[in-house]
């Protein structure tokens, strides 16, 4: 059967859509990772015989290491649910449950773990970091001290408008508090009003006398049955 026909003996001419690749090519590429990581583990071996732990060689590619100038937040992790697929780690190799470092392919358990990680030279070489800072000149000594200064000004300023902000709002509240006070003052005299307005619409003449409506009931009803008193025996 030729290279073009189909399984069904005809001609199979509409396959020029397909990818062509390029067998030396890759071969080419497999060879030399296969190389690479022969070396690689010797290179690790050594180190081992030696006592020493392995790094990745420098290339010439590499940058001064630097400060970091962005903060991990662990605590947004707190609460959360991250699924993993099963046996996708094994150890710290692999994405895993945890503080995951995608340069080194490795998952930490803790946060402390993690931050020792990031400063470690093996985390440095991985980036693309030497592992050693820049010596900085005199005038950038200076400069950074007048920065730290200013910004050691600005908090001193901001704590002390804090605090005036602090004191006035402390006499706002206190002046809410006595308007609170008087308010139920004023309520307060106000029943009052009300109350001895009610009893003196409640009361009764009587003649010279003055008495609350219902205050002597059981009075009026003796008087009218004929009782005006229960004198002592007593003489």
């Amino acid at each position: 059967m030729s290279k073009n026909s189909s399984a069904y003996g005809q001609a199979a001419g509409d396959t020029d859509f397909r990818k062509k690749y390029d067998l030396e090519e890759y071969a080419e590429k497999a060879k030399k990772r296969e190389a690479e990581e022969a070396a690689e583990r010797k290179a690790r071996y050594e180190a081992k015989l030696a006592g020493k732990k392995y790094y990745k060689p420098l290339d010439g590619s590499e940058e001064l290491t630097v400060a970091r100038n962005a903060t991990q937040d662990f605590s947004k992790m707190v609460g959360t649910t991250t699924l993993v697929p099963g046996g996708a780690g094994v150890g710290k190799r692999g994405r895993g449950a945890g503080f995951y470092c995608e340069a080194c392919d490795l998952t930490f358990k803790d946060n402390i773990q993690w931050v020792e990680h990031i400063n470690s030279m093996q985390h440095q070489r991985a980036t693309g970091h030497t592992g050693q800072v820049r010596k900085a000149t005199a005038e950038e000594v200076h400069a950074r001290i007048e920065l730290l200064w200013a910004k050691l000004e600005e908090r001193k300023k901001d704590a002390s408008t804090s605090l005036h902000q602090r004191l006035e709002i402390r006499r706002e509240e206190d002046e809410k508090e006595r308007e609170e006070k008087r308010r139920k003052r004023r309520e307060a005299d106000e029943r009052r009003r009300l109350a001895k307005e009610e009893e003196a619409k409640a009361k009764v003449d009587y003649g010279d006398d003055v008495r609350n409506a219902g205050e002597h009931d059981e009075d009026d009803m003796m008087a009218s049955m004929g009782f005006t008193g229960f004198g002592s025996s007593k003489k």
